[in-house]
């Protein structure tokens, strides 16, 4: 039985209207997820409640069996540096580097190696002393995806990481986490508008009227 990575019970969360309610979602290793739904739904919200950054307003979220919030903010910290991997739509590199001293930032700080093969699956490696600045938006894409990768997260948090790519770079971005979460154990939560991108996943689910329903 795999182990399970990520599990949230009866979540609930809202501004100054209820966003959604009584949240229940099971996330285990090997497994990808997508969650869709249409804008202003909650969805990316709920991937930060998920990811340890925004506390739900009532429920639990345990992530490698750890009760997220009731940590102290630096076990939450050590758990966002080794455990957890974020890919945002915008990739958030620092401009004045070249490629491979953003990812030298993630491994410096998590005690892993580069992954040479990983660089190449992503069709970066011959770009990595190149500045950022000089990359085109997918391939700065590309970069952050290797920076967070590189640390060897157990859970991969991933918000519209192919929206701003073209058909063919985005099919290359998801084999390579699909293979990842593969061969070290993880597990992958996608929160996208693509439908071919979730329907690559194990399992899809649908944001809509405060309630996250599984499609079957």
């Amino acid at each position: 039985m795999s182990q399970t990575l990520l599990e949230a019970k009866e979540i609930s969360h809202g501004f100054e209207y209820t966003l959604f309610d009584d949240v229940n979602f099971v996330l285990n290793a090997t497994e990808s997820a997508a969650i869709v739904g249409r804008s202003g739904s909650g969805k990316s919200t709920l991937l930060h409640i998920l990811s340890t950054f925004l506390k739900p307003d009532k429920g639990s979220v345990k992530l490698l069996d750890k009760e997220l919030y009731r940590l102290k903010e630096g076990e939450l910290e050590e758990l966002r540096r080794y455990e957890i991997g974020i890919i945002f739509q915008f990739h958030y590199l620092f401009k004045g580097m070249s490629a491979m001293e953003n990812v030298n930032v993630a491994t410096m700080l998590s005690g892993e190696e580069i992954d040479d093969s990983l660089l190449e699956k992503l069709e970066i490696k011959e770009l990595m002393e190149h500045k950022i600045g000089d990359l085109s938006g997918g391939q700065q894409q590309r970069v952050s995806i290797a920076r967070v990768l590189s640390k060897k997260p157990r859970v991969i948090f991933a918000d519209e990481p192919t929206g701003n790519l073209d058909k063919e770079t985005a099919k290359l971005v998801m084999d390579v986490l699909l293979a990842y979460i593969q061969q070290h154990q993880a597990a992958l939560l996608l929160v996208t508008h693509d439908s071919e991108m979730a329907a690559r996943c194990n399992k899809i689910y649908t944001l809509e009227e405060r309630h996250l329903k599984e499609s079957l």
